[in-house]
């Protein structure tokens, strides 16, 4: 029987160990490229494409990140690990776009005035500190369920799942947002 414990193995540590360097280091990344004062000539102007595709990377990871629940809920074991992966490749390139992003482009502002620019902050700052944070949980329940550790994956999925949802939704919800104040 399986114990309470998250930690049950030395590779279970292992991977733990790695997980957390990776869940610190990633964000760490974005907000050097999002700070640094002089952003990177990557000679050309496809750059300013990748805020639309990762909205529709975004929409794409809630579809598929649905799907899983739904596939789950029904028992259907081999369509959730398909559905999940899926989210959790998704989300791979998502960070990839946004790092490469982030690294050659400036931050654009928000123009909004009002109501709509104190609901635009909020869903802003729930969803960088949310992304921020969701990376531990999400990799650690992926590897659980990839190595078919059900209770640990149940255990770390009920943290994980709302988070990793609403950041993919807020992401593109501020992505509506601000898309008419982009200058390209």
């Amino acid at each position: 029987m399986e114990k309470n414990n998250l930690l049950n193995s030395a590779e279970d540590k292992g991977i733990i160990r790695w997980v957390t360097i990776i869940a610190i280091a990633v964000p760490v990344v974005v907000a050097i490229l999002l700070f640094m004062p002089s952003k990177l000539d990557l000679a050309s102007e496809w750059v300013y494409f990748l805020p639309h595709l990762n909205a529709v990377i975004n929409s794409a990871a809630t579809v598929a990140l649905i799907m899983g629940l739904v596939f789950i809920k029904k028992g259907n074991i081999q369509l959730h690990r398909a559905a999940m992966t899926t989210a959790f490749g998704l989300g791979a390139i998502f960070l990839v776009a946004y790092v490469i992003y982030h690294a050659a482009a400036e931050s654009t502002s928000f123009g909004g005035e009002g109501l709509i620019k104190t609901v635009y902050y909020f869903i802003l700052i729930t969803h960088i500190i949310l992304a921020a944070v969701a990376l531990f949980p999400i990799l650690l329940a992926y590897y659980f369920g990839y190595t078919d550790q059900r209770a640990k994956h149940k255990k770390i999925v009920r943290f994980a799942y709302p988070i990793w949802l609403y950041v993919t939704v807020s992401g593109v919800l501020v992505y509506l947002m601000i898309s008419p104040y982009y200058s390209f």
